[in-house]
């Protein structure tokens, strides 16, 4: 060290999530790959769930021993009561902190929205988070702890045209945070809700940059996103972050 050069200080994120263990949905590509990759770096275990198997173990693989691949399909209640019982095997006790972020985005005019469509939209934005509250709320409420974050969107509380399901379930995931949030609090388990604008993914596909929506170089990075649960899930026991509004500056 540099005479009058003052000694290097701890990484408190790093500190924060040592031992811990966290799920995240959704974690083979895009904002969940990228809070995966965050909270691993910062010390956590991180049983990644995905569909693709494949494409879930090479992630996986790119973050080390800290990645629990476990592939799932959250929209299947059964589906998630096996990926839990194979996660609380693996670390000794029920995860340490759930970031429900699977989703999928499919705007559409109502017109052109099949029933099927609207029902697997629904599936994956709102009734999976609740399959995954449903089996992590339990346990940390007994031991007391715990941190549940939910991926949100502006299409949370703004209403578009052509988001004919998308926003329902966004609307919906976030009342879901709001009775969470409430039904925990004084428990020790906190609960966020992140709600970014456009983000720079793979799910805009030739979308980006037709004037409905931004180009994809004027969007949030998804590591953005993932420094926003990172900060929010390695704040002091005492501090709730009950919801952070991401959007490019």
């Amino acid at each position: 060290m540099t005479r009058g050069t003052p000694p290097a200080q701890p990484d408190a994120s790093v500190a924060a999530l040592a031992g811990r263990g966290a799920v995240v949905t959704g974690a083979s590509r895009g904002i969940g790959l990228a809070i995966a990759r965050s909270l691993a770096a910062a010390g956590a275990r991180v049983a990644m769930l995905a569909r693709g198997a494949d494409a879930l173990a090479q992630r996986a693989a790119e973050l080390g021993g800290a990645a629990l691949p476990v592939p799932c399909d959250v929209s299947d209640a059964a589906a998630v009561g096996r990926a839990m019982q194979v996660i609380t095997l693996a670390f000794g006790g029920a995860p340490d902190i759930l970031v429900n972020n699977a989703g999928i985005f499919h705007p559409r005019a109502l017109t052109d929205i099949t029933p099927d469509d609207f029902a697997s939209s629904i599936a994956v934005n709102l009734t999976a988070p609740f399959y995954l509250v449903h089996a992590v709320v339990p346990a940390m409420r007994a031991r007391g702890a715990g941190h549940i974050v939910t991926i949100g969107s502006v299409a949370d509380r703004v209403a578009y045209a052509g988001n004919g399901s998308y926003s329902p379930g966004k609307f919906g995931v976030r009342a879901l945070h709001d009775v969470v949030r409430e039904e925990l609090r004084g428990t020790g388990v906190r609960a966020t809700l992140v709600s970014p604008g456009p983000t720079n993914t793979d799910i805009w596909g030739d979308l980006a940059g037709t004037g409905r929506f931004p180009p994809r170089d004027a969007m949030l990075d998804a590591g953005a996103v993932a420094d926003a649960v990172l900060y929010a899930v390695t704040r002091v026991v005492a501090v709730n972050v009950d919801e952070l509004r991401l959007s490019a500056s």
